[in-house]
């Protein structure tokens, strides 16, 4: 460093920026000015350098015949409870959130509100709950549609979305997209815009992702897997 002092300020600007960019990823800074060329900032610089992306399919535990025979369900559960992992996802739904410009972010009840609550924290963006039927207060738009296994409601409360709003769907997962083609009609009767869809998982031989953007909305996977 002493050779080439603008390589320290190069490191600290990049960590900087890279702090801003991805907050839950890297570590809380450190404090550069207090050591003049510090070995231990150059550490910390150079190993941001080399993180690369972890494969998060390793994480999704596949529990055959759940909810129901023949249905091979994909668990998150062991996905969210190692804090690197689930760090991970947040952190790339938000690098693909970044192709799109949008005012709010909603998520699909329940699994959806444990993404989405993190990404709206880490962006500064109102949430919207989109809730399953009479579990909200006030009044509330509606809407009925099919399950793979199944029928269901979702509402959103009436004042949660304004006018031309573009609001970001985030959800677990994807099926057969009926609860996301739900989803996009709450957005819609609301006066709202749907901005895109991001999913943790497609199954995407049951073509839920396909059917969406076939419809003409914006779709954004982060793990791929079959649905049988």
């Amino acid at each position: 460093f002493e050779e080439f002092p603008n390589l320290h300020m190069m490191m600290v600007d990049l960590h900087e920026y890279l702090l801003h960019q991805f907050p839950i990823l890297l570590p809380t800074p450190v404090k550069w000015k207090k050591s003049k060329f510090g070995v231990s900032s150059f550490k910390a610089a150079t190993n941001i350098l080399f993180i690369s992306k972890m494969d998060l399919k390793n994480h999704i535990r596949s529990i055959p015949d759940y909810p129901k025979k023949g249905i091979l369900f994909r668990d998150i559960t062991t996905l969210i409870k190692n804090e690197e992992a689930f760090a991970e996802t947040i952190n790339q739904i938000i690098d693909r959130s970044k192709k799109f410009e949008f005012d709010k972010i909603a998520a699909i009840e329940s699994r959806g509100f444990v993404f989405a609550s993190a990404v709206s924290y880490v962006l500064k963006k109102p949430f919207i709950m989109l809730r399953k039927k009479n579990k909200l207060p006030a009044d509330v738009y509606s809407v009925d549609f099919e399950l793979e296994y199944g029928t269901a409601t979702i509402e959103v409360h009436k004042d949660s979305i304004q006018k031309d709003e573009k609001v970001l769907i985030i959800d677990d997962l994807i099926a057969t997209g009926g609860t996301a083609e739900a989803a996009a009609k709450l957005i819609e009767i609301s006066n709202g815009k749907v901005a895109c869809f991001v999913f943790v998982i497609n199954l995407f031989d049951l073509n839920g992702s396909d059917n969406l953007l076939k419809k003409g909305y914006k779709v954004e996977n982060i793990i791929e897997f079959p649905g049988h």
